[in-house]
């Protein structure tokens, strides 16, 4: 365990300022896995502080790349041969290592990458990618725990059809696709903005790609990618948290970096729960004058609500007017969270899919633990709407995607540290 692994915080305070959204965690990891498509160094900008990316790196050093990280950027310096194993130790640490699978099979047609660890979300199988690498050509199955796919002849182009819009299937169908003989089509593509992102990345290295936001994606493979020069988009999780933050503890935050059209749903919600959002010169600010209104959310791929935040729907409702439900459809084990908040006092019902919440005015404190990224964020703001003192346990588990979480809370004139 890293030392200082619990948040303690102080309830009780709105919420003012202002904050600085960085690139996007999940935006990132897949461009720097999609670098291994081309020789040379590639550089990518607007990076955040945070563990993923070092695993990454750590992923790609040791499949013969050399990696240098600078203040907000990375220069990825690919070999004409990379490695194609990826080993367990690092790939259980994140689940993003699975995306070297598109561009290895591409590159060297060749790849063995663990099965994924990462967070407790259930389980997010991996058959959408595997289905998909098949339909191109490649022959793979899944031995001693690793995916090993191969593909000696080149890939070949062919169309998809994904039962659910994966975003990671889509991801490593496009980075396969885009070095494959002729065309391919990906149909029921995930629409998120992340792989727009990646999209525009493959297309600045010369890849030919149409639709990119659309749930029809249409590859023309080419022989040969060059490397280039990306700027991240920023993350869209982070700012929903924000902006939650702000409504939950009637606060009033300025939040840079924030691209409203990628959070159209949650921005709606928000509103109806009572806050105002206006458009800054750079982002958004969003203020809370009174307790919010329960909202009604159901999670969706995008551009639905997404499952990311539901946490801080959650929480928020915890401490709302009037009754809520909140339904999962993406990710079997996210109601982990709502456990942690019962002991914070909360009034949740949770039935499969639905949790039933009661709002109460206010919280009260006790020692409560993360199971995963966003629910360690989703009960940080809980701790701001509690009475007395908070301890979040597993802390590291926010750090892996929020750079500096508690430095932020405080600029905003929170009570929150970082003990042991």
């Amino acid at each position: 365990m890293a030392s200082h692994d619990r948040f303690r915080i102080v309830g009780g305070t709105s919420l003012r300022g202002e904050v600085s959204v960085t690139g996007a965690k999940n935006s990132v990891l897949k461009l720097m896995a999609a670098s291994l498509l081309a020789a040379g160094t590639t550089t990518i900008r607007n990076v955040p502080d945070i563990a993923d990316v070092d695993i990454m790196a750590d992923l790609l050093t040791r499949l013969g790349c050399t990696v240098v990280r600078g203040t907000d950027l990375v220069t990825i310096t690919v070999p004409q041969e990379p490695a194609h194993r990826a080993d367990y130790d690092l790939v259980r640490k994140m689940r993003a290592s699975i995306n070297v699978l598109g561009p290895l099979v591409a590159r060297v047609g060749l790849a063995d990458v663990a099965l994924p660890g990462g967070d407790a979300i259930g389980s997010r199988g991996l058959d959408f990618h595997i289905k998909g690498l098949e339909s191109l050509g490649a022959k793979a199955h899944i031995e001693h725990g690793y995916v090993i796919a191969e593909a000696p002849n080149g890939l070949v182009g062919a169309p998809v059809e994904l039962d659910f819009p994966s975003v990671g299937a889509t991801e490593n169908i496009m980075t396969a696709a885009v070095l494959a003989k002729g065309v391919t089509t990906i149909d029921n593509a995930a629409r998120e903005p992340d792989i727009v992102d990646l999209g525009e990345f493959l297309i600045s290295m010369g890849a030919k790609i149409e639709g990119l936001g659309s749930p029809l994606i249409t590859i023309t493979g080419v022989e040969v990618l060059q490397p280039t020069d990306h700027t991240t988009i920023t993350d869209r999780i982070i700012t929903g948290t924000w902006a939650f933050a702000a409504a939950m503890t009637r606060g009033d935050i300025t939040i840079h970096g924030a691209r409203a059209e990628h959070l159209e749903l949650p921005l709606e919600k928000l509103a109806s729960a009572g806050a105002i959002i206006t458009s800054t010169a750079d982002g958004i600010r969003v203020k809370m004058d009174s307790r919010p209104q329960a909202i009604d959310v159901a999670t969706l791929p995008y551009p639905g609500f997404p499952t990311d935040l539901l946490p801080m729907v959650i929480a928020l409702n915890a401490v709302a007017e009037g009754h809520s439900l909140v339904t999962e459809n993406v990710f079997e084990s996210r109601f982990m969270f709502v456990n942690e908040l019962l002991r914070l006092g909360a009034k949740i019902r949770v039935d499969g899919h639905h949790a039933s919440i009661t709002g109460i005015p206010q919280l009260s404190s006790a020692p409560v633990m993360a199971s995963d990224i966003r629910a360690g964020a989703g009960l940080v703001l809980a701790g701001l709407v509690s009475d007395g003192v908070t301890f979040v346990e597993g802390a590291y588990h926010v750090d892996r995607g929020y750079p500096q979480f508690a430095e932020q809370l405080r600029s905003l004139g929170a009570d929150v540290t970082r003990v042991d």
